[in-house]
């Protein structure tokens, strides 16, 4: 097994991407915006590997990169939330070992998709806030009163692994590009349908330009994408519900993370089997 290749294509399946070039792409982009997260993407990747290794889970999902994406997003959110410390450092490799574990037996029931990374992150999160008595990083949004296609289309991609720049997003962009033009031509759909959608539902313009109506969608749209016609009317459909579920959590307090493309893409994913 091709221990780098592997850790390249676990960040590129973080957007369903098996390609060695696409997970080098997005880590650049990774780097370019953030390097402690860039760093922190890496470590939980490695974690994750190891411990599959370790484990001796498939070689064959660990050399795809199954076992992986899930330790790199958890190690970013927790960072990026925490920021790094001895404490944060420590709960890197353990959530990022626990999101193999957890992946390996949840693929036995129900496609997993990102939900290891975020049931570890939530318990991790709810750990720090109530136990440990840290704060969340603080993050500030300029207010804005003009909807930015630029701004919302590139960092809605930039979203999903936590970076809210519009070069990382065009990267992010670029590296789906490569490997799927199907992905990114709806992804692109995905993050300015989600935008709009919550332009409807009143958002604030500066959530929506930031990213953060759109980042779900995306990931459902590439989830669901192939060349059927009938693809479009699901990713649709996913991409309302993703919007939807990401302002029910903000309205309730809570911090979705990729919850809404999880659960919207479980309920389409039912539904199609049903209808076929």
């Amino acid at each position: 097994m091709n221990y780098f290749q592997s850790i390249l294509r676990s960040l590129g399946q973080v957007m369903f991407q098996n390609n060695v070039y696409t997970g080098l792409i997005f880590l650049i982009g990774i780097f370019y915006n953030s390097l402690i997260l860039g760093f922190a993407a890496l470590l939980g990747t490695i974690v994750s590997i190891s411990t599959a290794q370790i484990l001796n889970y498939s070689k064959d999902e660990i050399q795809d990169g199954l076992y992986g994406f899930n330790g790199a997003l958890t190690g970013i959110a927790l960072w990026y939330f925490f920021g790094f410390s001895i404490p944060t450092f420590v709960a890197l490799i353990i959530s990022a070992a626990l999101t193999t574990v957890l992946n390996y037996y949840l693929k036995k029931i129900i496609p997993p998709f990102t939900f290891p990374f975020i049931i570890i992150t939530w318990l991790m999160m709810i750990f720090f806030l109530f136990v440990l008595d840290f704060s969340l990083v603080s993050s500030s949004f300029p207010k804005e009163n003009t909807l930015q296609l630029l701004s919302f289309s590139t960092n809605s991609f930039g979203q999903i692994m936590f970076q809210e720049n519009k070069i990382t997003g065009v990267l992010f962009l670029f590296g789906i590009l490569i490997n799927s033009r199907i992905s990114a031509i709806y992804g692109v759909y995905a993050a300015i349908l989600g935008s709009l959608i919550g332009l409807i539902f009143k958002e604030p313009i500066s959530i929506i330009n930031a990213g953060f109506m759109g980042y779900n969608a995306i990931l459902c749209a590439i989830a669901l994408a192939d060349k059927k016609r009938e693809s479009f009317i699901w990713i649709s459909i996913s991409t309302f519900l993703s919007v939807i579920l990401t302002i029910g959590f903000s309205d309730i307090g809570a911090i979705a993370l990729t919850a809404p493309f999880v659960l919207s893409t479980w309920i389409v994913l039912k539904f199609r089997t049903y209808f076929k």
